[in-house]
């Protein structure tokens, strides 16, 4: 398994679908994710440190797992199959869920959970950013910082 950090969410055009940008913490890879609409928004929000006046999906469930003492301990990202990528939670002492990457990460940010990413998932669907590319990554987190949660609402 290999760490990733969550460099940001973007809108995909002209598809306007959103995706999650990861990136190897000791590497050069990045994995990029398809995502819902829902899912990009509480991920924006929480990179932003966005607190809505109730509790989203992901923060109840923060909630239900420090309730039950039953902390999320690593999102692995473990299978890409068809072109889906699955996810799995592992939770107080070797409980393991499988989940959406998506929700896994909204909810790691949530906890500070590290992400990790089976090798044989990065080897197939990680992409290197060659160094003339690396402008676009900046772009990338310009991008981030000026982005909205509202932004992604479908």
């Amino acid at each position: 398994m290999r760490e990733l950090s969550v460099v940001g969410v973007r809108v995909e055009l002209p598809t306007n679908q959103p995706i999650v940008l990861l990136r190897e913490v000791e590497g050069d890879r990045y994995l990029a994710i398809w995502i819902g609409a829902v899912e990009a928004t509480a991920i924006a929000y929480e990179q932003q440190g966005v607190k809505p006046a109730r509790p989203l999906t992901h923060d109840l469930l923060r909630d239900i797992l420090a309730a039950l003492e039953a902390p999320l301990r690593a999102v692995e990202i473990v299978e890409l199959k068809d072109n889906v990528f699955y996810a799995d939670l592992l939770i107080g002492d070797g409980l393991r869920v499988s989940a959406r990457p998506s929700d896994s990460i909204a909810l790691a940010l949530r906890v500070g959970a590290p992400i990790r990413c089976a090798e044989q998932v990065l080897s197939e669907a990680g992409i290197i950013i060659p160094d003339e590319q690396e402008d676009e990554v900046e772009k990338f987190r310009e991008f981030l910082e000026q982005v909205r949660p509202e932004d992604f609402a479908g």
